[in-house]
């Protein structure tokens, strides 16, 4: 295979990647616009909401690693397509009139379907670049919040006209028309993967703190998320206005991959994600004193820190790995996808026992915490930084 080609079908595997990311992070995060319709329709609380939405959060982080391990004789272009088949399927089993229990069995499918995807387009991205693969990685992350910043934002214009069911069975049949469009792009070729390393105690306990810096980042994205349509609405928005100020926060997210990685340049890992984290906690904290027009103003600008930061985290993953990297972005898909289903019960319960304004508070402090904690991260970043890596890759033939 001449270089040309190779590098091909290196863009090829990125774009089919970034396609699948884009669409099921545009449905993890457009399931938020129906929040405030499944509580008036199904009278649920605010614990009750969270016990529903990690339904479909909990089984796609809880399944990461099963995922990984049992499919690792697929293709990629097997893997991505089953998972977003799957996820798919999901949507439309909610999408039928069978009530709560058909909602919730949906749900508990399409998050089967997208525990594949994570890791999977993941690794395919690592490998199809090897050590040139942070950028690529950073545009895979990007990728994510353009599907965050246009799904959601389609859903609540044709949510008020069509109604909840559907509008997922629109959301479908974007899955659907997806998993064909994936079949020329992905690699028809299981990765060869590297064989496991024994890691240094050092290398271990780096990334253990990463993914808990990382499951904590994420239980404060979604713990704010879980409150932000209600907020809006007690401010005077309406359906419309919610999906308008997902699609702020979205934008401001995938403005913040751009911008956090260049902040991460100058003030390395451990300085950019200090400085993120505490904007973070004081842009959530203001949102609850503004009124709706200075409140979608600074949605874009929190959402640059509150999801910039995870490219920081995530394009670190590789650095951390020692040794299976799949099985290290499984491990901290698990982490942070299993805290972004937890949390919010836990600041949905908190909410309800006290008052909406302390829960969105929980999860300002949940970003404070983070600030001295990365600190500890300083030790082994230095450390990994004077090891090699093995590097995994697709067979020749690919």
């Amino acid at each position: 295979m001449n270089p040309r080609q190779w590098w091909t079908e290196k863009k090829k595997s990125l774009t089919g990647a970034c396609l699948a990311h884009a669409v099921h992070d545009g449905y993890t995060d457009a399931l938020y616009v129906f929040l405030p319709v499944w509580q008036a329709q199904f009278g649920l609380s605010y614990a009750m909401l969270a016990v529903i939405r990690a339904l479909y959060s909990g089984t796609m982080g809880g399944l990461q690693i099963p995922a990984d391990r049992a499919l690792r004789g697929l293709s990629p272009r097997a893997a991505l397509i089953l998972s977003t088949l799957l996820a798919a399927a999901g949507l439309l089993i909610m999408a039928l009139p069978l009530g709560l229990p058909g909602l919730c069995v949906g749900l508990v499918v399409a998050g089967i379907g997208s525990s594949i995807q994570h890791p999977c387009g993941s690794m395919l991205v690592t490998v199809s670049y090897g050590a040139a693969s942070r950028h690529p990685l950073g545009i895979y992350n990007f990728s994510g919040d353009l599907g965050k910043a246009a799904l959601p934002a389609l859903v609540a214009v044709l949510l008020p006209t069509l109604g909840w069911q559907p509008v997922l069975g629109m959301m479908a049949a974007i899955g659907i028309v997806l998993s064909a469009a994936l079949l020329p792009l992905l690699p028809a070729v299981p990765i060869v993967r590297a064989a496991k390393t024994k890691a240094a105690g050092r290398g271990r306990g780096g990334f253990g703190i990463l993914t808990v810096i990382g499951a904590l980042d994420t239980a404060t994205r979604m713990g704010y998320l879980l409150f932000l349509p209600f907020l809006i609405h007690g401010q005077g928005g309406d359906s419309a206005t919610v999906g308008l100020g997902l699609a702020l926060l979205f934008i401001g997210g995938a403005l913040g991959k751009a911008t956090c990685s260049l902040l991460g340049e100058r003030l390395g890992v451990v300085g950019s994600v200090m400085v993120t984290e505490a904007a973070t906690a004081l842009l959530i904290a203001a949102t609850l004193f503004t009124s709706l027009t200075p409140t979608l103003i600074l949605l874009p600008l929190l959402g640059i820190v509150l999801n910039g930061t995870s490219s920081v985290l995530y394009g670190t993953v590789p650095e951390l790995s020692n040794g299976d990297t799949g099985r290290a972005f499984a491990v901290f898909y698990t982490s942070v996808i299993g805290s972004g289903g937890l949390a919010p019960i836990l600041y949905g319960a908190i909410a309800d026992h006290s008052s909406q304004t302390t829960g969105v508070l929980a999860s300002a402090a949940t970003a404070a915490l983070i600030v001295p904690l990365v600190l500890m991260l300083r030790p082994h970043l230095n450390a990994s930084a004077a090891e090699p890596h093995g590097k995994p890759g697709l067979p020749r033939s690919a």
